[in-house]
């Protein structure tokens, strides 16, 4: 706004400044003629500013309405699939439900849905975060190789993401926390079998700080 109204004002003094130095013997007609040129510069000093004022008026109605199309995606994605959001300072944590077999790191058909509808929220509002896909285990096992495991799994949705999701490579990582034991959602539920398939799972984090 302040742009708008400098080059007005400019406009204004350099009309003003010229009309102040005129013979006195004009004053008359020269005042008349500086009034005239007043009224104008008022006028347009008037009609940037309303321009400016639509202006800015248009860009909030669009910046509320991408925020509240966000909304409604997150909610959709959430009632869906049963997936529950987390809003945190930068990011959105999204715990999805996308689980994994005991001791396997392989994608399940079942969950290629909320994948798809997870990689499309990100595309349509957040085309510019940085995705982190987080792999955990249960505890079953020794933990170096949950780790690795953990690390297999977050991969594959990655892939997944990059390759059928549509996500650019270099905006989406994986990383792995293994049987961590803060992160279990259910503690010490582990297999072979089905018990534990709570913990065998993923984690999906959009990063959107400066979006």
């Amino acid at each position: 706004m302040r742009g708008l109204v400098e080059r007005p004002v400019f406009l204004l003094l350099g009309a003003i400044i010229p009309l102040m130095a005129l013979p006195s013997g004009c004053a008359t007609v020269k005042r008349q003629e500086m009034e005239d040129r007043l009224s104008i510069l008022g006028s347009e000093l008037r009609r940037e500013i309303h321009e400016g004022d639509q202006r800015l008026g248009a860009r909030i109605d669009g910046v509320e309405a991408r925020l509240e199309a966000q909304e409604r995606a997150l909610a959709a994605l959430e009632r869906d699939f049963n997936a529950k959001i987390e809003r945190l300072e930068t990011a959105l944590r999204f715990n999805v439900p996308v689980y994994f077999g005991f001791d396997q790191a392989e994608v399940r058909a079942q969950d290629f849905a909320v994948l798809d509808r997870f990689a499309q929220v990100v595309r349509e509002h957040y085309p510019t975060a940085l995705v982190t896909v987080e792999g955990f285990t249960d505890p079953a096992g020794a933990p170096e190789y949950n780790m690795r495991l953990g690390r297999r799994r977050a991969d594959g949705v990655r892939q997944y993401l990059v390759d059928r999701g549509g996500l650019p490579v270099d905006r989406i990582r994986a990383v792995s926390y293994g049987e961590t034991v803060e992160r279990q959602v259910v503690r010490g539920a582990h297999g072979p079998g089905e018990t534990g398939w709570e913990n065998r799972r993923v984690v999906l984090v959009i990063d959107h700080a400066g979006h």
